[in-house]
């Protein structure tokens, strides 16, 4: 290599080495800057071997060639490792940064949050009488709640951002053998401590908390046997709620695959020989789910059963222990009709599955004349198509269905027989984030006794994604 070439190299390579310790990360490590000193003291002694070159024989300037080569590899060889030093250093002492656009890191744990800011305003007539003022059945369809037997209702008007949802989510660094995560959720609906007056303040509620560890999740989430995905694309809170399994309940709940196998939390509820709600909380078994995903080009199906254990004890209706089996399985999906449509659904029957159904339109059993459970067999579903008229423009309609067989000797003539919905809605995104809509509802429900009650509903909302 000729001399002039070498130099310029070396020199190179010590400017590299000084400007990579030269950084405030690096200048702190002592051990890097014992590493400048040795590099200097090599490179010096280098140089004076170039100068010496001249005048040397030929086995003199063989063997000073050689030795230089030698340092040289070494000198590029540590300068790559202070590059790597370097790096590794300023990952772990940097502050939170973005990762991929999906949150910040905070030592091994990558944080995530998103949501959504929803205003609703809602006007709403009753048939069967009227709800009082900042009533939750004002905010969103509740089947079970619709009034039957008064006298109509004017058209009331509401504006609400209760719905508005804010989750965290986070994911720790535990090797590559495993995964560790977390998701937080928040929104205000259902909870007291505000007023249309003055202040609209209203507590935030837990919708769900849980931890996943590789197949297994811990915590608050979705009851495995409501399949989320299936619902429609609706401006009401649920939209089609006579119509679906809905719950969110704490469990344990292991996944392999498309098969999901869980354990959740019992609650058994029962409907008195006077027609009230017992919540009895005696329950020593929990609720067992198992569920099938399937999914494909075509969209996605899903196929859950659930087996239950109702039980009452002495102190609840002074009739002393009772237990009963409770089941029921449940089919949805969403099914791609052509490149932008799709048709959603859902069918559920079973018996004793009551507080799953609509917002726990009926109970999950009644009692009967030798205070022994007798559960209540139901059959509920809903069917929604939405269609893409452009790529800000889309709509949905759906139509939903609830049946109970209510053994009414034993629990009057007062109860929910059957409850159906009806909805239409125009969503237009003038950008990705923002939906702006419209919605027409229409809902009913019948009383064992033949009575009826509905509701008319204009909903005009405005959310945005974050």
């Amino acid at each position: 290599m000729p001399r002039t070439t070498l130099r310029i190299a070396i020199r190179t390579s010590l400017l590299a080495a000084t400007c990579l310790t030269a950084s405030p990360l690096l200048a702190q490590d002592a051990s890097v800057e014992e590493r400048l000193d040795r590099l200097e003291a090599m490179v010096g002694s280098l140089l004076e071997r170039m100068d010496a070159q001249e005048g040397a024989n030929s086995a003199q300037q063989t063997a000073i060639r050689t030795e230089m080569r030698e340092q040289s590899e070494a000198l590029l060889a540590a300068t790559r490792d202070l590059k790597t030093q370097q790096a590794e250093l300023a990952q772990q002492t940097a502050a939170p940064s973005q990762q991929d656009g999906k949150g910040f890191k905070v030592g091994k744990t990558t944080v995530a949050y998103g949501g959504y800011v929803k205003l609703d305003a809602i006007s709403q007539r009753f048939s069967g009488g009227n709800v009082a003022d900042g009533s939750i059945i004002r905010d969103f369809l509740i089947p079970g709640a619709i009034p039957v037997g008064g006298a109509p209702s004017g058209f009331d008007t509401d504006f609400n951002a209760r719905q508005t949802r804010f989750f965290f989510k986070t994911e720790t660094d535990v090797g590559t053998e495993h995964k560790l995560a977390s998701h937080i959720e928040l929104d205000f609906m259902v909870t007291p401590g505000g007023d249309e007056r003055i202040s609209n303040s209203y507590v935030p509620r837990l919708r769900q908390a849980y931890i996943t560890y590789d197949n297994w999740l811990f915590g608050q989430a979705w009851s495995t046997f409501q399949n989320v995905g299936a619902l429609p694309d609706s401006l009401d809170f649920i939209g089609a709620t006579p119509g679906t399994v809905f719950d969110r309940q704490p469990m344990i709940r292991y996944t392999r695959g498309g098969l999901q196998i869980a354990v959740e939390q019992p609650e058994t509820t029962v409907t008195s020989p006077t027609g009230a709600r017992v919540l009895a909380g005696d329950d020593t078994f929990p609720d067992i789910v198992g569920r099938y995903n399937f999914a494909g080009d075509w969209g996605s199906v899903s196929l859950a059963g659930i087996v239950r254990t109702l039980r009452i004890t002495d102190d609840d209706f002074g009739s002393g222990t009772d237990s009963a089996l409770a089941y029921g399985a449940s089919v949805a999906g969403k099914l791609k009709i052509g490149p932008h449509d799709d048709l959603r659904f859902m069918a559920t029957a079973g018996d004793g599955l009551g507080r799953y159904i609509g917002l726990n339109i009926v109970n999950d059993a009644a009692l009967d004349a030798n205070g022994d459970l007798d559960p209540i067999f139901t059959y509920s579903g809903f069917l929604a198509y939405r269609h893409l008229w452009s790529d800000k423009l889309r709509s949905s309609i759906s139509g939903a269905y609830f049946k109970a067989d209510n053994p009414i000797l034993l629990t009057t003539n007062q109860v929910t027989d059957e409850s159906w919905n009806v909805l239409a809605n125009l969503i237009w995104s003038p950008v990705d984030p923002i939906d702006i809509g419209v919605e027409l509802m229409y809902a009913e429900r019948t009383l064992e006794d033949g009575r009826s009650g509905n509701l008319q509903r204009v909903q005009v909302s405005t959310r945005y994604n974050f």
